[in-house]
């Protein structure tokens, strides 16, 4: 269904409950997408693309630097009962406004258009920017990453990112996190030989030999490496197991399933031989690479997000689109509203006014 028209000079929570209220899990973000082309293309000073639903709004001012600002537009599916329409709410004293997207991440969405209105009013009444705008809104980020409008828009059209830094508006609750850790999912496969399990003299037990692996990791000392002046901390953890056929046979066969979460300082190659390394005697099988994204805050307009903003600093602990940026040659930062943890969670909510204190923040540093 077609959405109603939205007002980008709404206030920001109102702003956030609209987008919200427009139903758009994964593969399903066309109407919206629709509504938001319509709102950037009826402004003066930018110019708009659209890539499938992926929209790029640009400010084509000659200013010396140029900044990014992406986010994605889909949810995941809804909750049972539905998580929707929105509602504001009183938290312990906390206004919240409540329902799905809000946290995960229309709230960070909703951040991004305040600032787009913002430079449109400043550069409509004659006044000068320090910095161009790149606006990204992008579809199918909840789901695999082949559908990932994101991604497809790198292959396509890596042009229309270019800039000096990017801004990623995922749920950081406020703060910036710098970068992210990079992710690799490995099968390690035990062979043993299949016998009746009242004879198991006459068979080998796979599953039984994992006890080796189990233990190497239980044992594992994580590292923690510092990169670009923050912390990461790594993880190497078994995340699955399977084997067996049946109640009365020795398996034959057991499949561990190992996840490394790596500090940005290794790429994907240097992560893999590093695991690798720890289990010489077996082969791994990759079913899952993305490497993480260096903060790059001692580059200069990095730095001057930081200093502008004036919020506290921290690093990604997990894995975001802030790594496709990376991959183009830009430090990427993560800041929006929202606490991460309520991501896709039934009870998803943002405070009312972390999303105005962002908003604010980041139109003040943008036309600082």
């Amino acid at each position: 269904m077609p959405i109603a028209r939205l007002d980008l000079s709404a206030d920001v929570v109102d702003l956030a409950a609209a987008l919200c209220d427009a139903e758009s899990v994964s593969l399903h973000e066309g109407p919206l997408v629709d509504a938001l082309e319509a709102a950037l293309a009826a402004l003066s000073c930018w110019s708009v693309t659209r890539r499938g639903n992926v929209l790029v709004a640009r400010t084509d001012t000659g200013a010396p630097e140029r900044v990014v600002l992406a986010g994605h537009v889909d949810t995941v599916p809804l909750a049972d009962p539905p998580n929707l329409p929105t509602r504001r709410e009183d938290r312990d004293g906390a206004e919240v406004l409540w329902g799905r997207g809000t946290v995960d991440m229309k709230g960070g969405v909703a951040v991004q258009l305040a600032v787009v209105q913002a430079v449109e009013e400043a550069l409509s009444a004659g006044r000068s920017i320090p910095r161009d705008l790149t606006v990204v809104l992008y579809d199918a980020e909840e789901i695999a990453s082949e559908h990932n409008g994101l991604g497809h828009l790198v292959a396509s059209d890596p042009d229309l990112l270019a800039g000096d830094l990017a801004v990623l508006l995922e749920p950081t609750g406020g703060t910036i996190e710098g970068g992210c850790k990079g992710t690799l999912r490995v099968e390690l496969t035990l062979t043993g030989t299949a016998a009746h399990s009242g004879r198991p003299w006459k068979g080998h037990n796979a599953i039984h030999d994992a006890a080796d692996v189990l233990a190497l990791l239980s044992q594992h000392l994580a590292r923690v490496v510092e990169v670009d002046g923050l912390t990461y901390h790594e993880g190497l953890q078994a995340v699955g197991i399977r084997g067996g056929i049946a109640g009365n046979v020795i398996p034959d066969e057991c499949v561990v399933t190992i996840n490394y979460r790596f500090a940005p300082d290794r790429d994907g190659q240097e992560a893999l031989a590093y695991v690798r390394g720890l289990f010489p005697d077996h082969e791994l099988v990759v079913t899952d690479l993305a490497p993480g994204a260096r903060p790059g805050l001692d580059r200069p307009a990095a730095r001057a997000l930081v200093d502008g903003l004036g919020v506290e600093v921290g690093p990604k602990e997990g894995w975001t689109d802030v790594a496709r940026f990376t991959a183009l040659g830009m430090p990427a930062v993560n800041f929006g509203p929202g606490d991460p943890g309520l991501a896709h969670h039934d009870d998803e909510h943002v405070p009312v006014d972390q999303l105005r204190s962002c908003a604010s923040a980041l139109v003040r540093w943008v036309l600082a």
